[in-house]
């Protein structure tokens, strides 16, 4: 028998299925590429040596996270000829904290 209430139950599965998503939002290097990405267009886009200028990392390091961003879905790449530029994606970044935040609400309320 659980020592969780159902909400509760729930809040944790969400934590769970988000990890991922939260480790990787819990970076500031990260949240700085993620704050930059979100002022490109899609079409438009932003190359990885502008990112690294910007929030003051080297391009190998500036890269990993860029990677870490990808591999959830958070960042999506284009290729021109020899160079990629970066974009926000999101995919289903806020759909997942909107039901982590819906099942903290729930838990608070003792649903």
């Amino acid at each position: 028998m659980s020592t969780y209430s159902r909400a509760q139950e729930e809040a944790l599965h969400e934590f769970k299925l988000d990890i991922g998503h939260l480790n990787a939002l819990s970076n500031a290097s990260r949240q700085k590429l993620i704050m930059i990405l979100g002022t490109v267009t899609t079409e438009h886009g932003i190359k990885v040596n502008d990112l690294a200028e910007a929030i003051g990392l080297s391009q190998p390091a500036t890269s990993h996270h860029l990677k870490t961003l990808r591999d959830i879905g958070m960042v999506g790449q284009r290729k021109v000829g020899n160079i990629v530029y970066y974009y926000l994606t999101l995919d289903d970044t806020i759909d997942r904290l909107e039901r982590l935040t819906a099942a903290l609400r729930r838990q608070q309320r003792g649903e």
